[in-house]
């Protein structure tokens, strides 16, 4: 009879908190079946890099199975040598990361009925058509197969000017198509932008605020936010800034309250790599995190297999795959399966269903300065610290 209790116990309680989930809580690496000695290698490369000057800030965390098996910052907030140190918490500038969450959103109204992947785009933004341009569906927006440009033409005009985001959706509703809608792969920042627009045009509530109130808090990503989310940029860990002209950095670059806050859906989130770590988390429990079911479980198996089977880029809804080493930065260690995705700002987050691994590596320097070598090469030595 007490073993009949303690199993009902058990159940009920696993039920109420989400025991028959994993759940992010910091472990030793051999119980998650994972070396010490090499996740330590992956932690060195970062702390060296930093140590000898070559990259400002980093932070990283890895989990497996939901035990957080290593989580350390190295570097500084700013530029000045006087700056607060970086921490687990210290929250950064995603860049494109925020591309596969901006997908996130858009499923979570396909779960809800309101939105279909093979809708056309025209339906949901009547401007938007002519030009072949009443062929480009939803999912062509989150697969990077729309022939829409990755920037526009303009882009550096609107950037100097301040324009708001409403003027990138206009100037990307009429510019011309590339290619034939569905006929290729073309990395496309714009088709995020209409993608967050018909968020915003379904829901009624800005993309920003949809996040916070869909995902963010659902999920206790209490630190992310697309823009600022009331944060100075001095709050944030600063970015290293392009080669280029100097005013043009000065008035639009990577540190300004304009690019910042501006919430663009293709690169303006800010996130630590805990809360990046819940979502990727709730990616590998089959949309469920702490007992609560956020994405359903065929939304979640169609984000992360390949959506583009007639080209050579593989590519899911939104998350790009470890099949595409082109875009991918996720090492060559990790199994087929893994997806995540890379941010230009030096950042990159995946996770490995087959291994239930997931990594987040955080950093201020641009993945142009080394072609996504030093995210590759940490990412190696995780995928290498899996024992059994």
């Amino acid at each position: 009879m007490r073993a009949r209790v303690l199993f009902l116990f058990l159940l009920l309680w696993g039920g109420a908190t989400g025991w028959s989930q994993p759940l992010l809580r910091p472990a030793d690496p051999a119980a998650a079946g994972m070396s010490r000695e090499q996740l330590k290698v992956a932690a060195a490369i970062l702390e060296r890099e930093v140590g000898q000057g070559r990259l400002p800030a980093a932070a990283i965390l890895v989990a497996r199975g939901g035990r957080v098996v290593l989580n350390q910052a190295f570097g500084r907030m700013g530029r000045e040598p006087g700056t607060a140190p970086v921490t687990p918490d210290s929250v950064f500038l995603l860049a494109s990361i925020t591309k596969p969450v901006t997908a996130c959103a858009v499923m979570r109204l396909v779960d809800a009925g309101r939105i279909s992947l093979d809708d056309p785009v025209s339906h949901y933004l009547p401007e938007f058509k002519g030009d072949g341009r009443d062929e480009v569906r939803i999912r062509d927006l989150l697969r990077h197969t729309s022939g829409l440009p990755d920037m526009l033409p303009e882009n550096i005009e609107l950037r100097r000017a301040h324009a708001p985001l409403s003027e990138f959706v206009r100037r990307t509703l009429t510019t011309p198509l590339l290619y034939k809608p569905g006929a290729g792969f073309g990395y496309q920042s714009m088709g995020i932008l209409l993608a967050g627009e018909i968020v915003e045009r379904t829901s009624g509530m800005r993309l920003r605020d949809f996040m916070k109130q869909e995902i963010f808090e659902p999920l206790g990503m209490n630190a992310s936010s697309l823009g600022l989310g009331g944060r100075a940029v001095s709050d944030t860990v600063w970015c290293c800034e392009p080669e280029g002209d100097p005013a043009d950095t000065a008035r639009f670059g990577p540190n300004t309250l304009y690019w910042r806050d501006m919430g663009h859906p293709w690169g303006g989130m800010h996130s630590t790599t805990g809360d990046l770590a819940l979502l990727l988390q709730t990616m590998l429990n089959d949309g469920v995190y702490a007992g609560r079911r956020l994405f359903s479980r065929a939304a979640v198996r169609a984000m992360i297999r390949n959506q583009n089977p007639g080209t050579k880029t593989p590519w899911g809804l939104g998350w790009a795959l470890a099949e595409s080493p082109v875009w991918a930065y996720f090492g060559e260690l990790v199994s087929p399966e893994t997806f995540g995705h890379v941010g230009a700002t030096g950042t990159v987050a995946w996770a490995d269903p087959k291994n239930e691994t997931l990594c987040v590596i955080l950093t201020n320097r641009s993945v142009s300065a080394d072609g996504g070598r030093l995210l590759r090469l940490v990412s190696n030595a995780v995928a290498a610290a899996v024992e059994e």
